[in-house]
């Protein structure tokens, strides 16, 4: 069962068991427990809304949770083409955070998504997905910027 983004949150799976007992050939079993968070996001998205030709940026913190500490080895944008990124590492007490600066390269009014993928060095959690949307509208229209 892949319990990616489901950290911290209870979940619960049923199987069916099937035997060779006539009596109950199938029996049901509900598997329920919470998820541990590995990790914590300050925004799920990075949303880059604004008006073409402003500077258009948003900084995310990623903190890794005492308990399953990792370190982030690499990352990558799924497109790239309209974003640039910028990842770094802050030592804390207890762990690692790290500050994810997503800049808006979009020139023209339009939307666009990616995805960036920071690469990590623990094998139960190989790579942590951050969502982008970018809303660029004419120069001119009104901005509307959501916080």
């Amino acid at each position: 069962m892949d319990t990616y983004g489901y950290g911290g949150r209870r979940l619960s799976k049923t199987a069916s068991v099937h035997t060779n007992d006539k009596r109950k050939p199938i029996t049901s079993l509900i598997i329920t427990g919470i998820v541990d968070k590995f990790f914590t996001l300050s925004e799920r998205i990075v949303k880059l809304q604004g008006a073409a030709g402003e500077k258009i940026n948003r900084t995310i913190t990623i903190t890794a949770s005492e308990k399953y500490t990792f370190k982030i080895i690499d990352s990558r944008a799924k497109i790239g083409k309209d974003i640039r990124y910028e990842l770094k590492e802050v030592k804390k007490s207890g762990g690692e955070n790290y500050l994810l600066y997503v800049e808006n390269l979009k020139k023209h009014a339009g939307r666009y998504y990616d995805v960036i993928s920071l690469i990590t060095n623990k094998k139960s959690l190989p790579e942590i997905l951050i969502r982008v949307q970018g809303d660029i509208t004419d120069i001119g229209a009104k901005s509307h910027k959501r916080n």
